[in-house]
């Protein structure tokens, strides 16, 4: 994104200067003729937009903002007043100096979306993009309204994936910490027990004793911990990189069963992103550029980038993304139905639904399946560790009988 510097004349004759993040000049020039503005200037400038990096404001605390905002406004209460009244309430530190910057710049004449736009790190692209289509449509009340329960959804379907993986995972570590410990604290008592008995171990044992021996080794404990703490670090960063964030996505959608689940939640965002935007009168090319970011897969991303070049020159949507291969033939299908029928938004809005009650249904069948499976997994090693440690002691008690 790029930065311009601009000097206009908004609809009460006051002169507005400031900065703004664009694509390109063009998109400034109609985002201040949406306005209703008239330019004196635009150039673009080196001047960087200040932005606060610490901090973080949750989604119920926006979900929270977004409604009391909307209630304000709704009652008569002018932006300016609201914000103040806002900046009073909320109890995020972080969350009520971005409200007092925002409060300062919209008294100084900015728009609410530009100077929203000064805090990105807080509202999402599809929320700043909304809150400029409802000042050009002077509906401002209803399109907060809007934003507050697509984020509400994305967020209770994010939620509900999340809480549905935590038990696997408890399980996991808990199941590694055990093992780890039986392999260096208990393995080694039982090995000096044997040496004094001087018998042939089982094959098994034997086995066990030279595992055992791997991981007590100071150098494979400095290997382990080394890739425990620099592996993150650099799978971050790779994933981080363009061809790195492409291929681990496209890794990851083509997983078995997790790749159906991550390709089903990637569609229930398109959608439901979608759906938002056009019915708050966002236009088709805008939504585009929008719902690819929000997918959260970058293949999906590059799919929809792809689609927008063909719709721009005059294809239907559903053609592209049909093309594109990443969206099952019922959604391009669905789409194709509601853009003949005029009802597109009605039919994105059907799809979220119907992929959002997949997943749940999805993550709820995988968690119930996942369980069980590790807990037979945890028995089968700490099981077999056990047995492995008794064997030698039931060979030896079976010749002295």
């Amino acid at each position: 994104m790029k930065v311009f510097a601009y000097t206009v004349k908004d609809r009460e004759g006051k002169t507005l200067k400031g900065v703004i993040e664009a694509e390109t000049q063009e998109r400034v020039v109609e985002h201040f003729h949406k306005q209703e503005c008239i330019i004196f200037s635009i150039r673009e400038t080196k001047k960087k937009i200040r932005t606060r990096k610490r901090g973080k404001v949750s989604t119920d605390e926006l979900v929270i903002f977004s409604r009391q905002f909307t209630t304000l406004i709704e009652a008569g209460i002018p932006v300016v007043e609201g914000l103040g009244i806002l900046e009073e309430q909320v109890e995020n530190a972080y969350f009520k100096t971005a409200i007092s910057e925002i409060l300062k710049d919209v008294k100084e004449g900015s728009s609410l979306s530009s100077a929203l736009s000064k805090h990105k790190n807080i509202f999402p692209e599809i929320y700043l993009s909304m809150v400029e289509a409802a000042e050009v449509s002077g509906n401002l009340p209803e399109i907060l309204d809007r934003v507050s329960v697509y984020l509400e959804k994305t967020n209770a379907l994010k939620k509900k994936v999340a809480s549905a993986m935590y038990y696997p995972i408890i399980i996991i570590v808990i199941s590694v910490g055990i093992t780890g410990f039986l392999m260096i604290k208990i393995v080694p008592t039982f090995k000096d027990m044997f040496g004094q008995l001087g018998a042939e171990l089982p094959g098994p044992t034997q086995a066990l004793i030279m595992v055992s021996d791997f991981l007590r080794r100071i150098e494979t404990m400095i290997a382990m911990i080394g890739v425990a703490v620099v592996g993150p670090f650099v799978f971050k960063k790779f994933v981080n990189t363009s061809k790195g964030k492409r291929l681990f996505h496209r890794t990851l959608l083509k997983l078995p069963v997790f790749g159906d689940l991550i390709k089903k939640i990637a569609i229930a965002r398109f959608s439901r992103t979608f759906a938002t935007l056009i019915r708050s009168g966002v236009s088709i090319v805008r939504c585009l550029e929008i719902v690819g970011k929000t997918a959260g897969n970058a293949i999906v991303e590059d799919a929809v980038a792809e689609s927008k070049t063909a719709i721009q020159e005059g294809q239907p949507i559903s053609t592209p993304l049909e093309g594109t291969g990443v969206f099952p033939p019922m959604v391009t299908k669905m789409i194709a139905v509601g853009e003949k029928s005029g009802k597109l938004e009605e039919m994105l809005s059907k799809i979220a639904q119907f992929y959002e009650e997949q997943t749940e249904a999805m993550v709820a069948g995988l968690a119930s399946l996942i369980e069980p499976l590790i807990i037979v997994f945890l028995g089968v090693i700490v099981g077999g560790i056990v047995i492995s440690l008794f064997l030698p002691i039931i060979t030896i008690t079976q010749h002295i009988k």
